[in-house]
């Protein structure tokens, strides 16, 4: 934990805040804080600074904090991704908060099992949980806003549209014959497809809605290594 993520029931006065949660138990084991050690705060989708430890005791942390910068800018690309595995969407989820991407569309595919959709990870809970713990190692403190979409055909004709009007529209394909960019500095859509690729209709669907099929080279990589592949070649 790099950064000790607060939020509004956090504070006790403006600048004071109170932590009796997992929090406070990771400050006190794990980085064995003390009264006058500073650590690194921000609030959430608000600014950063730090914060003083005044007072510990064996179940809260009282700080001062001083929360005057920015958080890192986010990148400029949404990204729409098939429904991974749950276990594996921990991983994405936390990677893509690091990375700094803010906007995330999770959609459905004829290569997604339905079972995924029951999962409890996809519970805004266990949503809000991982991204947070990916901005705590990034340091960083916008949270990404995360959307579930189950019906493939209404998203990307109806909706996907306007979520890419005037931005630049790259769908990740391993058969495709041009090569994905580097370095881009535009607003961007990326779409990746499930374990197993996108089906030859869902393809088409998307190349007709203005996505252009690119690729990185002949290897095939799982969904979580593509996702962060994808996104640290497009945006470094």
């Amino acid at each position: 934990m790099n950064l000790i993520l607060l939020d509004d029931r956090d504070f006790i006065s403006p600048d004071r805040v109170r932590l009796q949660d997992d929090r406070c138990r990771h400050i006190l084991r794990v980085l064995g804080a003390k009264p006058g050690d500073t650590l690194v705060c921000g609030k959430k989708n608000a600014k950063m600074g730090t914060g003083l430890i005044v007072s510990i005791d064996r179940q809260s942390i009282e700080m001062e904090v001083r929360l005057e910068h920015d958080p890192p800018a986010p990148l400029p690309v949404t990204l729409v991704l098939a429904l991974p595995r749950p276990k594996m969407l921990k991983r994405i989820l936390q990677s893509l908060a690091s990375l700094g991407v803010k906007e995330i569309f999770l959609i459905n595919s004829r290569r997604v099992e339905k079972s995924f959709w029951g999962s409890g990870v996809l519970s805004d809970s266990d949503i809000q949980r991982h991204l947070e713990l990916g901005l705590c190692q990034a340091k960083d403190t916008l949270v990404p806003r995360v959307y579930l979409k189950r019906f493939f055909s209404p998203f990307v004709k109806d909706e996907l549209p306007e979520v890419s009007r005037n931005k630049k529209r790259i769908l990740a394909h391993p058969q495709a014959q041009s090569f994905c960019p580097v370095g881009l500095n535009s607003d961007t859509v990326l779409v990746i497809g499930p374990e197993g690729g996108f089906i030859d209709l869902e393809v088409q669907t998307l190349v007709d809605n203005g996505f252009e099929p690119m690729t990185m080279g002949p290897r095939i990589l799982r969904v979580e290594t593509a996702v962060t592949a994808l996104v640290s070649r497009l945006f470094p």
